[in-house]
């Protein structure tokens, strides 16, 4: 063993930085996926959708703020603690949206088609009826996925997920 370690005399740093480089990679591998979740599958009218969850205070403010652009599958599903008239304001918004207020038992009870960033500014979009779930969804879905009030939608909340 002497002897290896004489003909490679860089053998100690190459075994230090390989199980360094392990270390990390199988912290990464089992971190990684608990940082990272897979998007909700969200059920609406004609719809299928991968949904973001927003369920802290900080994430339902930040909302689709920044977003460039939305796919025709994507959806950012805001949870509430409590129903409430909660209020959509688009600040800092660049595309338009459809947004859908749901009930506590996930039914539709208000929407607004095309929400556009330059009337977001100085209006905020609010229903009639308290929501506890909140879904932006690209402009024009809720016509072309046939989303009307009454129409109940479809998903699954991990009870481990908080809701503030």
């Amino acid at each position: 063993m002497l002897n290896l370690f004489k003909r490679h005399k860089n053998l100690g740093a190459i075994l230090i930085v390989s199980g360094i480089v392990i270390t990390i990679f199988s912290t990464f591998a089992w971190v990684i996926p608990s940082l990272i979740k897979p998007p909700t599958q969200l059920w609406l009218g004609d719809g299928i959708f991968r949904a973001k969850l927003a369920t802290t205070v900080a994430a339902r403010e930040q909302g689709l703020s920044g977003v460039m652009s939305l796919e025709k599958d994507q959806a950012l599903l805001m949870v509430f603690s409590k129903s409430d008239k909660w209020g959509i304001w688009m600040k800092d918004m660049n595309v338009p949206i459809d947004i859908v207020w749901l009930d506590a038992n996930k039914r539709v009870i208000y929407r607004v088609k095309n929400a556009t960033p330059d009337l977001g500014e100085s209006r905020t979009f609010q229903p009639t009826k308290p929501a506890k779930y909140v879904v932006e969804l690209p402009a024009g879905t809720i016509d072309s996925k046939h989303i009307s009030n009454g129409a109940v939608a479809l998903f699954t909340i991990d009870a481990a997920e908080k809701v503030e």
